[in-house]
């Protein structure tokens, strides 16, 4: 292959790894039926005229399975977060104590584990897209090349692996589904 016309499989790479990290990262919010700090991750509390992610304003802790803690650092958010919480749409009514605000969770019924499970699947479906869309840009990064005087055979050849990166994406987003939909209808 020739050096001036490579192509940078390792920005593509990089690119469908962070595809997958999303996609876990919005797996880790989907509850299950059973206390995770991570579910409030992507809580985002209106603090000092800036929206700031709930575990910097206070400390979040799972003290039983079925209870998440959240202890706030200032006392004038604790109204926030409460209302960040709630618009979350985590499904969870939070308990104020003084400065703490408690998360029990409900067992989930079948219909809401449906649900849950259909959300995964939406959210799989969005990660495949984006590692669909950095193939798409692989493909008009060795378009480009072609018409700069790229061979047929290494056309074809980072073709090939390109297609193979995407492929190996597309099953990891796959299997990570089925895990999580496994999980969210375990009762």
């Amino acid at each position: 292959m020739a050096d001036d016309h490579d192509i940078d499989t390792d920005d593509l790479q990089r690119r469908m790894d962070g595809a997958m990290a999303a996609l876990r990262q919005e797996f880790a919010s989907l509850r299950t039926g059973r206390a995770s700090a991570s579910m409030v991750e992507p809580v985002m509390v209106d603090a000092y005229g800036q929206p700031t992610p709930i575990n910097q304003v206070g400390t979040v802790n799972v003290p039983e399975p079925r209870m998440v803690t959240i202890t706030i650092w200032d006392k004038s958010l604790v109204g926030k977060a409460e209302k960040a919480i709630r618009d979350s749409g985590l499904g969870i009514n939070p308990v104020i104590d003084g400065t703490t605000i408690r998360l029990p969770i409900p067992e989930l019924n079948e219909e809401r584990r449906t649900q849950l499970a259909k959300v995964a699947g939406t959210y799989a479906e969005n990660a495949r897209v984006a590692i669909r869309n950095v193939r798409r840009d692989g493909m008009d990064q060795l378009k480009k090349a072609k018409s700069a005087g790229m061979g047929e055979d290494d056309q074809k050849l980072w073709q090939a692996e390109i297609q193979e990166m995407t492929d190996t994406a597309i099953k990891k987003v796959d299997e990570t589904l089925e895990q999580k939909q496994h999980e969210i209808m375990q009762v």
